[in-house]
This record gives C-alpha cells, sequence and structure tokens, in this order.
C-alpha cells in the first residue's frame, strides 16, 4: 500500500478499503488548486475559505508532479460516487470535470501541447465552432453598407466609433450609473445576498477591458481599464457582465447557496482555467440581455447615458444597430486565437484578421494578442457560454406570455447561478 503526501497530510491511494467521500474530495480539491496557485499567480481567481490552508499552500510548495499525482487520486476517489439525488449528482459531477480540467492544466504547465479544441474541451468542458473568412466577410459586407463612404471600412469604423467614447473625465457618472441600472433591474427578480458590495477602480495597462476580483462574503473590487478608449456600449456591457447579474452576482450565489448553506467547500475557490468559467463569462455576458431587453437598453442609453457623457443620443439607434452587427462576428475572435495559438499564422496575420475580418479597434489588437498569450483558449467562454447559457435558459420557458416569460428566465437564470452545472448540463 502506497501513501502520497499531500499538504502534510498522509493519503492512502492505491489498495484502500476505505472509500473518500464526496466531502473528502472536495476538501483536497480546495487544496489542489491552491497549490496550483503557488507555480500561476492567475490559476487561483477567486478564494474565500480558510486562510490558513493558502498559508499552508505557500510555506509547503508542492511540485507540479507531486500535485499531479494528487489530482489522479481525486479523479479516482470522486469516480466511485453516483449521487443519491440530482443535486448531488451535479456536485459529483462538478469535482469530475474540474478535476479533469484541473489534470490538464498541470499536464500544459508540464509542457504538454494540446490543440486549441482539444485544450478548450478539457479545460472548459466545450468546443467552439469554427468559421472559415468567406463566413465572416459576409457579415463584414452588411457593417460597410451600414457606413458607407471613402476609405477602408476599418478606417470608417474607426471614425464613426469615435463619435461614442465617453470622455475619461465622465467615465465615473457613467459607470456608476450603468451599474446602479444593472443592479436595480438584477434585484426586481433575484434576491441579492445583504451587504453585498463593490468597489469599482479604474486601471490601465491590462489584457482585459475589465475585471472582477471576487474577495467573499458578496463583496467584489471591480476594475475598468482606461487605457483604451471606452465606447459608450460598454458602459452597460460592463456593470452587467463584471457586476449585476454577472460575476459579482454569480460568486455570491454560489457562496450563499452552496458554500454557506451546504459546506460544499469546493466553491470557495474558483480556478480560471477551468469548466466554472464558461459559465461564469457566459452567463455574465448573457445577463446583460437579462438586465435590458433591446428596446430598454436603447432608451436608457438614450436618455441617461448619451447626455450624462455628452454624446449625441441622436446617434444611439444607428450605433446600436452597428453592435448588433459586430456581436455576430465574435467567434472571428475564437479562430484568431486557434490559428495564433497553435502557430499557423504569424503576429501580422493574426492582427490583419482582427482588424479586417473580426473588426476590432486596430489600437487594440496588440492587447488582444496579449490576452490570447495569457490566457489560450479561455476566449471561448464569453461567446460560446453565452450561446449555451441563453440556449439553456430559454428551454426552461413554457409560456408565450412575455411577462410571464421574463420572470421563468430569471428563475432559470437564477438557478443556473446557485447551482454546480458545467456545460454539460447545459446541452
Amino acid at each position: 500500500m502506497k501513501k502520497l503526501v499531500l499538504g502534510g497530510l498522509a493519503m492512502l491511494v492505491a489498495g484502500s478499503a476505505m472509500a473518500a467521500s464526496v466531502q473528502d474530495v472536495a476538501e483536497r480539491y480546495r487544496k489542489l488548486a491552491l497549490a496550483i496557485g503557488q507555480h500561476d499567480s492567475s490559476y487561483v481567481d477567486a478564494y474565500y475559505g480558510p486562510p490558513e490552508l493558502e498559508q499552508q499552500a505557500a510555506m509547503h510548495k508542492q511540485s507540479l508532479a507531486a500535485i499531479r499525482a494528487g489530482v489522479q487520486v481525486a479523479q479516482r476517489d470522486i469516480a466511485q460516487h453516483k449521487g443519491g439525488n440530482a443535486d448531488e449528482a451535479l456536485r459529483i459531477e462538478f469535482l469530475s470535470k474540474q478535476l479533469k480540467a484541473m489534470h490538464a492544466r498541470v499536464e500544459m504547465m508540464e509542457g504538454r501541447k494540446f490543440s486549441f479544441d482539444e485544450e478548450t474541451a478539457l479545460l472548459y468542458d466545450a468546443v467552439s465552432p469554427h468559421h472559415d473568412r468567406a463566413y465572416y466577410m459576409a457579415l463584414v459586407a452588411k457593417v460597410d453598407q451600414l457606413l458607407p463612404g471613402e476609405g477602408t471600412l476599418p478606417e470608417r469604423l474607426k471614425a464613426f466609433r469615435a463619435q461614442f467614447v465617453i470622455p475619461k473625465d465622465k467615465l465615473k457618472p457613467v459607470f456608476d450609473a450603468s451599474i446602479a441600472a444593472c443592479r436595480e433591474r438584477t434585484a426586481a427578480f433575484m434576491d441579492l445576498p445583504q451587504k453585498e458590495s463593490f468597489v469599482l477602480e479604474f486601471v490601465s495597462n491590462k489584457p482585459w477591458s475589465g475585471y472582477n476580483w471576487y474577495k467573499g462574503n458578496a463583496h467584489s473590487l471591480i476594475q475598468i481599464n482606461t487605457e483604451f478608449p471606452i465606447y459608450i456600449d460598454r458602459a452597460l456591457d460592463l456593470g452587467c457582465h463584471e457586476g449585476y447579474p454577472g460575476h459579482h452576482v454569480y460568486n455570491a450565489m454560489l457562496e450563499q447557496a452552496l458554500v454557506k448553506q451546504r459546506n460544499w467547500v469546493e466553491f470557495s475557490v474558483y480556478p480560471l482555467y477551468s469548466p466554472m468559467s464558461l459559465i461564469a463569462e457566459g452567463s455574465a455576458n448573457y445577463g446583460i440581455e437579462m438586465a435590458f431587453t433591446e428596446a430598454e437598453r436603447l432608451a436608457f442609453e438614450q436618455k441617461v447615458l448619451y447626455p450624462m457623457a455628452g454624446l449625441d443620443p441622436a446617434l444611439a439607434p444607428k450605433y446600436m444597430e452597428l453592435i448588433k452587427l459586430l456581436g455576430k462576428l465574435s467567434y472571428a475572435d475564437n479562430d484568431a486565437a486557434q490559428a495564433y495559438l497553435e502557430g499557423k499564422w504569424t503576429r501580422e496575420q493574426t492582427i490583419e484578421w482582427l482588424v479586417n475580418v473580426a473588426l476590432s479597434p486596430p489600437e487594440k489588437s496588440a492587447q488582444r494578442l496579449s490576452f490570447y498569450e495569457a490566457n489560450r483558449g479561455y476566449v471561448i467562454n464569453y461567446n460560446l457560454g453565452k450561446d449555451m447559457v441563453k440556449a439553456w435558459v430559454e428551454k426552461q420557458v413554457t409560456t408565450t406570455d412575455p411577462v410571464a416569460a421574463r420572470k421563468q428566465r430569471w428563475e432559470a437564470f437564477k438557478a443556473l447561478l446557485s447551482s454546480p452545472r458545467l456545460a454539460s448540463a447545459l446541452r
């Protein structure tokens, strides 16, 4: 009988007569995530469990080989359980998928290479659809028709969008108003945890446009990157995505429903490169549509945000039409990441695609490549995640009455945000 030492605890590996409980696996999973975090500072996105576990992980840093062996033991142990009810079965499946992703991530850190689709299947439990250039150019042609004139389309697009940049001295009031509106609309359908709160900061020199750092006890730090121009549509996007009903609410609901009420300790740690992220990013992006219908969003932006930012409200309808068209190009981002990370395209070829096919702002193309390099296949979680979450929520709607249907969507959305469902459970 062999023994493996993990975090100072001797654990039986093979030949053990006693099967580990699900709770025991959950405890080890949490420690393993913290152990990986000692090798990769971006791996643990949020942790609000006992501080001493973080201290132990730092004091007794494990090798990647030891961590990988511990993950394999946990995988074998959780495979022995099936669950006595639906919730327990979801919990077991959650731990199984998260451990599978954890094992793959450690292998990647040890130097193993996966294709883009292999990586996303292992880490996020999903594979993005892919399209060729002709598919996207048909969509690009519609943008071209919307913005006629001289010069290339990227040039015309840049000039048009310049009219919608939020002045830096207006950023705070615009974002404060946006987040407040997102919260008000979310609170109308969801009972938010008591004393939930956030702090808003403006930062620069980051590979992302916005980030939510969840601190536990229903509190978040929300950061907005001001390195590049922030367009007016991003105010509600980021307010909902990072705040309500996005990341802030998702983490707070998991903490309240699963950690505090059920002692499912595995939810006190959030490994970024794991299937949780597809649900987190997907629900955050779909949450924008949950909070605002298209008509409601247009009305709020025209009446509140445009005047507050000193922009012309009369331009809002055309700009919204543009944003809708650009949204249909979102999967071009995934295809760019795949080709770049697999070495099929050079840096220059990838930037050309981003500018002329994805129609990304030219000044942000280098930042996007930095995101690919840092986070790799994570990009699929935003668009594929949103589409999967939206499809699952819509399946729960059983009425054609718009008021009742909206209520049902929120009930389904709330159930998703406070449950251990992953991508496999959404299909």
